[in-house]
């Protein structure tokens, strides 16, 4: 096997939990290489049979992985010290794909969310100074 790729990085790739920039040269490394595609199919067989690794639970049930809970806290700011470098290695060395996602659903709901508080603070301003606003023009 020219490619020297670990077994618990191919199961991360067959549960496509591996970055992107990963799964991207795994997947062009078993075009080329026999011997990979051999050893990731004998990984599957396993699987079929039900032999299951410790590494394999733990990445299968995302034991590491934070709540959204504590991501959300995360985007807030608000967690202590040790949590916070434990999820940002989690997001940025790890790269989690479920839990960037999660993340970025998180920001797109907390952006939407402060759009329409901005705009349901602008229309309670406008009501509250209409008569008070004079026509000269």
């Amino acid at each position: 096997m020219n490619n020297h790729f670990s077994e618990s990085q191919l199961e991360a790739f067959l549960d496509e939990s591996l970055p992107d920039e990963q799964m991207t040269a795994i997947e062009a490394a078993l075009r080329d290489d026999s011997q990979l595609a051999q050893v990731l199919s004998e990984i599957i067989g396993r699987r079929d049979a039900g032999v299951h690794t410790l590494g394999a639970i733990w990445r299968s049930h995302r034991l590491s992985c934070p709540s959204r809970e504590q991501l959300g806290s995360y985007l807030l700011d608000v967690l202590e010290s040790e949590q916070r470098d434990f999820i940002c290695f989690h997001l940025e060395t790890i790269g989690c794909r479920y839990c960037n996602a999660s993340l970025s659903d998180l920001r797109e709901q907390h952006s939407a969310t402060d759009a329409a508080a901005s705009e349901s603070r602008r229309h309670k301003y406008f009501q509250s100074s209409a008569g008070y606003l004079s026509r000269d023009d």
